[in-house]
């Protein structure tokens, strides 16, 4: 079972990946912890965008053969403010892997998406992973990309269907070309930026949609 907890509170960071939380999480059932946090190496990032009436700080994703409960009750003591999810994972590019507890050196974009009325849970899903997933590879410089469909809320109220993570090359943090992969040609990068507009507005992503730079840490939690 993979679990994710979107996060608010200020100095997250440090306490998200204290040895003493990891403990914890390891005790409760936990085999594996990764955390995204948008920090001080991804503060010049451009693209953010909030749905939430705050922005989210960070991302906890964790994977255990429990239940959520205590986990849920482990990271709520750390925020200020936290909602849950049970997720399902489909990795269309591995990310690379990283030495525990090593920042991955990319930017980690995690986007919160809602199916938007005027479309089935189905529909949206076919437009999403069916046909949005190969658009996104191929108009982006992305070496990294995990879709988290949502199953069930496990901790709070707030709606969302999907949480997507996509690994870009740090310069994509300002320069739209490193972002899109467009190798500084204008022209190539409308072409990609208008083909990605496309997909994403034909199921429903250019709306009610979050947008968080991180930074990307993995601990593995198995004894």
């Amino acid at each position: 079972m993979k679990l994710m907890y979107a996060l608010w509170g200020t100095a997250i960071d440090a306490t998200l990946r204290a040895p003493e939380l990891r403990e914890a999480l390891r005790a409760a059932g936990a085999t594996r912890l990764q955390v995204n946090v948008d920090d001080a190496d991804v503060a010049a990032a451009k693209l953010r965008i909030t749905t939430f009436d705050t922005p989210v700080c960070a991302v906890a994703s964790v994977w255990t053969e429990g239940g959520p409960a205590r986990f849920s009750g482990l990271l709520a003591g750390i925020a200020e403010r936290s909602a849950g999810w049970e997720v399902e994972e489909r990795t269309p590019l591995v990310p690379p892997p990283t030495a525990d507890g090593q920042r991955c050196p990319a930017l980690a974009q995690i986007g919160f998406l809602r199916i938007p009325p005027d479309l089935t849970a189905g529909e949206w899903l076919r437009r999403w992973q069916g046909l949005h997933t190969s658009v996104a590879i191929q108009t982006q410089a992305t070496f990294g990309y995990v879709q988290n469909r949502v199953l069930r809320a496990v901790h709070g109220s707030d709606r969302v269907d999907a949480l997507v993570e996509e690994l870009f090359p740090m310069a994509a943090m300002t320069d739209l070309h490193a972002f899109y992969g467009s190798g500084g040609d204008d022209a190539e990068l409308r072409r990609r930026l208008t083909l990605l507009i496309e997909s994403v507005t034909r199921f429903g992503a250019h709306e009610s949609l979050d947008a968080l730079p991180t930074s990307r840490y993995v601990y593995e939690l198995a004894s």
